[in-house]
């Protein structure tokens, strides 16, 4: 473990093996950090939530996984209920300047470019990429192997594998990303017509997700994670844009 002179970690903090924790950074007593995190000059992991309500001896805190790195500048904070976490998983990378907001969830290899802003409570799956400048509202979720463009905005939940850019407008799946995964042809060829099935003209995606399911034409993991998606959430869901129906998408 090392820790530059000039960093702050308070007591009671928990560091794993091998953490590192550059100059002027902060670790505050809510967090938990597993083997080989690195802390970057400034960054903040720990801090009271931004929300008027809260009370700050609520006992809550930070859990980062191993091997996640955080960038300059980059603030995690601590969830808002008693015994209750924000969670980043393990292996992720927070680029400079990104906010992680209380009670959000990251689960594994999630990649976030610079100034991504999450609000409270999003949910991102595993390997999802965020580019620079994009923001996700509160309660929002990304799905597993999704990519959001640079400077998006994310006011719906987006399913897994699908790409979207501005705002809230699918461009189609991400299947560069797919191949990368290693998939085999069979599985990327059912994932585009369960995103066929869902993202039609006219009908309810929640319905329509339901229906695929039932049918019983879907024998792929990922093809019925993606269909199962539309099952939750709050905020409703990203469409495809005009054109996008076919689910290919040529985006890295």
């Amino acid at each position: 473990m090392t820790i530059h002179p000039t960093a702050i970690v308070e007591d009671g903090a928990q560091l794993g093996a091998d953490c590192v924790v550059h100059a002027h950074a902060i670790v505050t007593r809510h967090c938990v950090l597993g083997e080989g995190v690195v802390v970057h000059p400034f960054a903040v992991v720990g801090g009271d939530p931004q929300d008027l309500s809260f009370d700050p001896v609520t006992r809550s805190g930070v859990r980062i996984g191993a091997r996640t790195v955080i960038r300059e500048h980059v603030t995690i904070h601590r969830a808002t209920k008693a015994d209750s976490w924000t969670e980043v998983g393990a292996g992720c990378f927070l680029m400079v300047s990104c906010h992680v907001a209380h009670d959000c969830r990251l689960a594994d290899k999630v990649i976030m470019a610079n100034a991504v802003l999450l609000a409270g409570h999003v949910q991102i799956g595993h390997g999802v990429f965020v580019g620079g400048g994009a923001a996700v509202h509160q309660f929002g979720r990304i799905g597993e192997g999704a990519m959001i463009g640079g400077m998006a905005r994310a006011a719906r939940d987006v399913p897994p594998f699908t790409m979207i850019t501005e705002r809230d407008e699918v461009v189609g799946l991400n299947v560069v990303g797919l191949r990368r995964r290693g998939l085999p042809r069979q599985t990327v060829e059912e994932l585009k017509r369960a995103f066929r099935a869902v993202n039609v003209s006219v009908g309810n995606m929640r319905e329509l997700a339901a229906a695929a399911l039932a049918s019983g034409e879907y024998s792929s993991g990922e093809a019925r994670r993606f269909l199962e998606f539309f099952r939750e959430g709050r905020r409703g869901f990203v469409r495809a844009r005009r054109g996008a129906a076919e689910g290919e998408s040529s985006g890295d």
